[in-house]
């Protein structure tokens, strides 16, 4: 019995002795990163043939980024920027035939293809952003998310996707974090590792570098498209009906103060974009931001933007600082990008003394979270101000709230229009005139719903209809308004 079954333990005691030998001898390479062959089943013929490949690749890519970057230095030496005349396209053009100069004395053999990608992406670090143009080039993408310069994120139609664009290196990224930050007159360093700018387009950039940002530096863009949405495109997307349109254009006509509500990448700026196109061209208009954003279309418009801290700590110019000068500008209106601390309770006073039909933002889930928010951003202002005093002065200054929420599915929608009634007692009342109500989402994620008129009627009507605004009551009747297409 013994011998039976030693003689049956011979078998797998000589089976790892004759597998790992081949692969061994082949690829020492591999054999240092492979496990032991008694712990895990040796890898299949298709993982360790891809290993050179990859390996080979990479190399590939390093050369060409090495020669792209002798390239780039040689055309900062020879080339004087400053003295090219003509406009952006035909300097362009100079240095275009500059760079195929340089590329053709290097000793390399690049196929046509790639000897054209390396001269673009020479243009591009020369008078772009890397590459980042590639992205940029892209309508479709709404949000660029650099993690680091090895990862790229993009949003395109709702839903967020890596890509294989790539920075060199972080200095490479942090290069190119600069190049963006001080085109606005800002900057990002260790003294300051943090920072919002903005592209020329109006695309908003916000930058996080190291010590913070552990694994390299991190930079999101929020795309501003060349062809702005439109109220046309809102009511195409069905995110609003005509009758909400009609309405809110209403109340900007009539001077109502309006606060536009909802979470990151809800859509609110761009709704008090078009907000702002009903205001009327003869007026005066004073916007404030923290980076600006706004792209308003009226003419007589003052744009101011915030000043960060110098290298000593000096010199800071806050939204509540140009808030409390702007009254000094004799605005008609006042359009503040968007609340986020002490400068709110400056905003409620603007709006109660003579500032009618001024417009901001704040983030909050809801509109009555909302009204939470707003008390406890003016507590911030260091006035120990009575809560009921805070609440009376939003009740007297805020007519309007309009939500704006992303669903889920990427869709941007205006849920709320709600209006601000009064005070009873010590609680701010509301109700609601337009809502949106979630039916499901569908089979591609993408939720849908209808538009509903809720049956009130705002009390402010009357002053609708005095400003010239005829508003057909019916339209405030219980009713379905609009229903989304189900996928």
């Amino acid at each position: 019995m013994f011998g039976k079954r030693a003689v049956g333990n011979t078998a797998p005691a000589q089976a790892p002795a004759q597998a790992p030998a081949p692969a061994a001898v082949k690829n020492p390479a591999e054999a240092k990163t492979a496990p032991p062959p008694a712990q895990t089943p040796a890898p299949p013929k298709s993982a360790k043939s891809s290993s050179p490949k990859t390996k080979a690749s990479k190399e590939k890519l390093e050369q060409f980024n090495l020669l792209k970057m002798r390239l780039h230095r040689k055309l900062i030496d020879q080339l004087d920027l400053t003295r090219m005349v003509g406009d952006d396209e035909s300097i362009r053009k100079q240095v275009r035939e500059v760079v195929a100069q340089l590329a053709d004395q290097e000793n390399t053999l690049l196929n046509y293809n790639e000897r054209q990608r390396l001269i673009n992406e020479v243009l591009d670090e020369t008078f772009g952003l890397g590459p980042l143009e590639v992205i940029l080039a892209d309508p479709s993408v709404s949000d660029i998310l650099v993690n680091g310069p090895k990862q790229v994120y993009v949003e395109r139609n709702g839903k967020l996707e890596v890509t294989e664009v790539e920075f060199r290196d972080n200095a490479h990224l942090m290069h190119v974090i600069d190049k963006i930050v001080s085109a606005v007159g800002r900057r990002c360093d260790e003294t300051c590792p943090l920072v919002d700018a903005r592209l020329a387009d109006g695309s908003r950039v916000n930058a996080v570098i190291p010590p913070l940002a552990i694994d390299g530096a991190c930079m999101s863009i929020r795309r501003f498209g060349a062809d702005p949405l439109t109220w046309e495109d809102y009511i195409n997307f069905k995110s609003v009906t005509p009758e909400i349109r009609d309405f809110l254009a209403a109340c900007v006509k009539a001077h109502l103060n309006i606060l536009v509500v909802g979470g990151t990448g809800s859509g609110k700026t761009t709704l008090l974009n078009n907000l702002s196109t009903f205001i009327p061209e003869t007026e005066r208009i004073v916007t404030i931001e923290d980076a600006a954003e706004l792209q308003l279309r009226q003419p007589h418009v003052v744009r101011l933007e915030t000043r960060p801290a110098n290298i000593e700590g000096k010199g800071q110019i806050t939204i509540r600082d140009l808030l409390v000068n702007s009254l000094r500008m004799r605005p008609d209106r006042i359009v503040v990008g968007e609340c986020r601390g002490p400068e709110t309770l400056d905003m409620l006073q603007a709006m109660n003394t003579g500032h009618e039909g001024s417009m901001s933002t704040i983030h909050a889930n809801s509109t009555r979270d909302a009204v939470a928010r707003v008390e406890t951003m003016v507590m911030m202002a260091g006035f120990e101000l009575p809560l009921r005093a805070i609440r009376q002065q939003f009740a007297s200054a805020i007519q309007v709230l309009v939500q704006a929420q992303r669903l889920s599915g990427g869709a941007r929608k205006i849920v709320t229009v709600t209006e601000v009634t009064g005070m009873e007692g010590d609680v701010i009342t509301m109700q609601d005139i337009f809502t949106f109500e979630q039916l499901g989402v569908g089979a591609g994620g993408k939720a849908y719903g209808q538009f509903v008129a809720t049956g009130i009627r705002p009390s402010f009507l009357d002053r609708l209809k005095s400003t010239g605004n005829d508003l057909d009551p019916a339209m405030f009747s219980r009713q379905v308004l609009m229903t989304d297409d189900v996928d």
